[in-house]
């Protein structure tokens, strides 16, 4: 399965390719990124090896790799991903996400988020779109709820951390029924953010 191109007012996601590289690593390098994740980047050749990793990923099924592009300065400013995507039993989880940190807060999560989920919910006809962050990433978890999911658990001792730490992994969910409320709570809120982007 190809991953499409997903176009907002000013976010673009773009299908992730060995073309993007020197324009992540511009953004990428960066350990606030990577603190709760379960990969570390700190040179390019760590980027190089997650760049891989994701498009083999995708070549073995059921992932969907995205570079998260803010329009207005034709920047790439972070990447995303569908894993575990099942047609069967029309269920995906958003993950692997990060944006560099100059381009938090600004709106471009939020429209990443809703044109995944539009993605997800109209036009693959999913039943359940699911998130998990580390049980440390309060910053993480709060956006999840500011997002409409729902929180569903916590997996615990789930990950080995490159420090060797344990991780617990907390799960969010939005299912096929909340999807409509939580597509207007998102278009409010980034007509409320247009301002951001114009700004920016």
């Amino acid at each position: 399965m190809e991953t499409p191109i997903l176009e907002g007012s000013w976010v673009r996601l773009e299908p992730l390719a060995e073309r993007h590289l020197a324009a992540l690593e511009a953004v990428a390098i960066d350990e606030r990124i990577w603190r709760y994740m379960t990969t570390q980047v700190k040179t390019r050749d760590d980027l190089r090896g997650w760049m891989a990793a994701a498009l083999r990923a995708k070549d073995g099924g059921g992932v969907l790799p995205w570079v998260t592009v803010l329009k207005s300065e034709g920047r790439a400013v972070g990447s995303t991903r569908f894993l575990d995507l099942d047609l069967t039993h029309r269920t995906v989880e958003i993950g692997h996400t990060w944006i560099a940190p100059g381009y938090q807060g600004a709106g471009v999560n939020p429209e990443a988020k809703l044109l995944q989920l539009r993605y997800a919910f109209d036009e693959l006809g999913l039943n359940r779109v699911a998130l998990k962050t580390h049980h440390e990433n309060l910053q993480s978890q709060a956006a999840m709820r500011k997002l409409g999911a729902v929180e569903e658990g916590t997996f615990r001792n789930h990950y080995v951390m490159p420090d060797g730490s344990l991780r617990h992994s907390v799960w969010f969910s939005i299912v096929r029924e909340e999807w409509p409320g939580v597509r207007t709570r998102l278009e409010e809120r980034l007509r409320q953010d247009g301002a951001l982007f114009g700004s920016r």
